[in-house]
């Protein structure tokens, strides 16, 4: 049995409204290579020992970090947002894992918009790890629409050395997903896998369960030379019980190995749920943030 190049990830943002924690002990019991952690309000977020002691636990490890660059984020590890990028670049150069994923700054952040191009060229090369830029959307209410972020949320028409493509943020933007792809080229390092249904909202929808070629592009990443990390990062907050939100995220992993594997193998299954086990103490002192705001829509996207 061959298993697929590119890993599978968990995004921590995927199981809110529970903790980081959670992510860890979910992405453990189905299986998943590996998660990428959302810094966000959840102090083990943002704490490198709870995050190293919860990956050694678990046996998950941390493939990629997601700077705080969200509107509820705002304020998390600094103010200034290239303190924020210097300290993802920290966390992942000492977490082990190779991708900063970051934003293009929010329109009203002039000075850090105005530079931000060449400063990440000159942080990326400053270090292995990579800075992945996102690609994002308008933001639209009713007939309006509002061009939040700067220099553009269509990253592709700015010059960075390694991309993220969001495909629930492609359906948000209403724009051509393997277009944008095809753009990215040999840039494209990172993968949030999602889906959606062009709604104004960030929907972040279980792959498969919207409109976006999905599929596709995962089957076009074997074979292509791609490197990077697939990360599922989907919206279960809705979800009624443990089961159901943990039934998502196993259909999703499902899928992604599905397409990722080479035509003729078998992917390799989600692993059996194993009993619970304590997690480490200093997690568990940090564990649940406040419930004041969620990484998704609210927050600028995830």
């Amino acid at each position: 049995m061959r298993v697929p190049a590119a890993k599978v990830a968990l995004s921590t943002a995927s199981v809110y409204p529970e903790t980081t924690a959670t992510a860890f002990e979910i992405a453990g019991r189905l299986g998943y290579d590996g998660v990428e952690v959302m810094v966000w309000t959840d102090p083990v977020s943002q704490d490198i020992d709870a995050l190293r002691g919860l990956s050694d636990f678990h046996e998950v490890p941390i493939l990629a970090v997601h700077a705080p660059c969200l509107l509820i984020t705002q304020r998390v590890w600094s103010s200034d947002p290239w303190t924020k990028l210097q300290r993802a670049r920290a966390a992942a150069e000492k977490l082990g894992a190779s991708t900063v994923v970051v934003h293009p700054p929010f329109r009203w952040q002039r000075q850090y918009a105005r530079d931000f191009v060449s400063g990440i060229w000159r942080m990326a090369e400053e270090t292995d790890v990579r800075f992945a830029v996102e690609n994002m959307y308008p933001w639209r209410y009713r007939d309006r629409e509002m061009l939040a972020y700067a220099p553009d949320w269509d990253v592709t028409k700015d010059d960075y050395r390694h991309f993220t493509v969001d495909l629930s943020h492609t359906a948000t933007a209403r724009t051509d997903t393997l277009a944008m792809v095809d753009r990215m080229g040999e840039r494209l390092g990172h993968v949030h896998l999602a889906d959606g249904k062009g709604s104004a909202k960030d929907e972040h929808l279980v792959p498969g369960r919207g409109d976006q070629p999905c599929a596709e592009l995962l089957r076009g990443l074997r074979g292509s030379g791609f490197d990077g990390h697939v990360v599922v990062e989907v919206n279960t907050r809705r979800a009624m019980s443990v089961a159901e939100r943990e039934a998502d995220l196993a259909e999703a992993l499902a899928f992604a190995r599905h397409h990722l594997a080479p035509p003729g193998t078998v992917p390799a299954p989600a692993a059996a749920p194993p009993a619970r086990a304590q997690e480490p103490a200093q997690a568990r002192r940090i564990r649940r943030p406040g419930r004041g705001g969620r990484p998704g829509r609210a927050g600028g996207a995830a």
